[in-house]
Protein backbone atom coordinates (compact mmCIF):
# COMPACT_ATOMS: atom_id res chain seq x y z
CA UNK A 1 0.00 0.00 0.00
CA UNK A 2 1.16 3.23 -0.68
CA UNK A 3 -0.11 6.35 0.49
CA UNK A 4 1.24 10.30 -0.89
CA UNK A 5 0.52 13.03 0.92
CA UNK A 6 1.00 16.11 -1.76
CA UNK A 7 0.46 19.83 -2.63
CA UNK A 8 -0.99 20.56 -6.45
CA UNK A 9 -2.21 23.50 -8.10
CA UNK A 10 -5.97 23.99 -8.66
CA UNK A 11 -5.31 23.83 -12.58
CA UNK A 12 -5.46 20.02 -11.68
CA UNK A 13 -7.72 17.71 -10.89
CA UNK A 14 -7.65 14.97 -8.37
CA UNK A 15 -8.19 12.40 -11.23
CA UNK A 16 -5.67 13.92 -13.47
CA UNK A 17 -3.34 13.96 -11.23
CA UNK A 18 -3.43 10.19 -10.36
CA UNK A 19 -3.43 9.83 -13.78
CA UNK A 20 -0.04 11.35 -14.11
CA UNK A 21 1.59 9.97 -11.49
CA UNK A 22 0.62 6.19 -12.32
CA UNK A 23 1.35 7.01 -15.45
CA UNK A 24 4.77 7.69 -15.45
CA UNK A 25 5.11 5.42 -12.05
CA UNK A 26 4.39 2.70 -14.51
CA UNK A 27 6.63 3.64 -17.00
CA UNK A 28 9.87 4.19 -14.50
CA UNK A 29 9.06 0.79 -12.76
CA UNK A 30 8.78 -0.99 -16.55
CA UNK A 31 11.60 0.39 -18.10
CA UNK A 32 14.00 -0.20 -14.73
CA UNK A 33 12.32 -4.01 -14.27
CA UNK A 34 10.90 -5.40 -18.11
CA UNK A 35 10.37 -8.37 -16.11
CA UNK A 36 7.71 -7.36 -13.66
CA UNK A 37 5.19 -6.62 -16.81
CA UNK A 38 5.29 -10.45 -17.35
CA UNK A 39 4.40 -11.19 -13.85
CA UNK A 40 0.94 -8.71 -13.98
CA UNK A 41 -2.50 -9.86 -14.13
CA UNK A 42 -2.66 -8.44 -18.02
CA UNK A 43 0.35 -6.03 -17.72
CA UNK A 44 -1.22 -3.24 -15.68
CA UNK A 45 0.77 -1.82 -12.62
CA UNK A 46 -1.66 -0.09 -10.93
CA UNK A 47 -5.77 -1.02 -10.31
CA UNK A 48 -8.22 1.62 -11.30
CA UNK A 49 -9.14 3.14 -8.22
CA UNK A 50 -8.12 5.10 -6.28
CA UNK A 51 -9.01 7.52 -2.46
CA UNK A 52 -8.40 11.42 -2.30
CA UNK A 53 -8.96 13.29 0.70
CA UNK A 54 -7.90 16.72 1.62
CA UNK A 55 -6.28 17.53 5.29
CA UNK A 56 -7.70 19.66 7.39
CA UNK A 57 -8.87 20.79 11.03
CA UNK A 58 -10.55 17.66 11.70
CA UNK A 59 -9.31 15.42 8.74
CA UNK A 60 -5.69 14.70 9.90
CA UNK A 61 -3.15 12.21 8.09
CA UNK A 62 -3.53 9.77 11.14
CA UNK A 63 -7.58 9.80 9.89
CA UNK A 64 -6.56 8.52 6.70
CA UNK A 65 -4.23 6.12 7.48
CA UNK A 66 -7.29 4.38 9.57
CA UNK A 67 -9.48 4.63 6.94
CA UNK A 68 -7.38 2.82 4.07
CA UNK A 69 -6.49 0.39 6.81
CA UNK A 70 -10.27 -0.45 7.99
CA UNK A 71 -10.98 -0.36 3.94
CA UNK A 72 -8.32 -2.84 3.40
CA UNK A 73 -9.20 -4.84 6.47
CA UNK A 74 -13.06 -4.95 5.04
CA UNK A 75 -12.58 -5.89 1.73
CA UNK A 76 -9.61 -8.23 1.75
CA UNK A 77 -10.63 -9.64 5.25
CA UNK A 78 -6.70 -8.84 6.49
CA UNK A 79 -5.80 -7.46 9.58
CA UNK A 80 -2.38 -4.94 8.49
Amino acid sequence: MFIFFLTASPRYSPSQIVQIMKSISAKVVFREFPEVREQLWGGELWSDGYFVRSVGDKVTSEVIRRYIKYQHQEQLGFDF
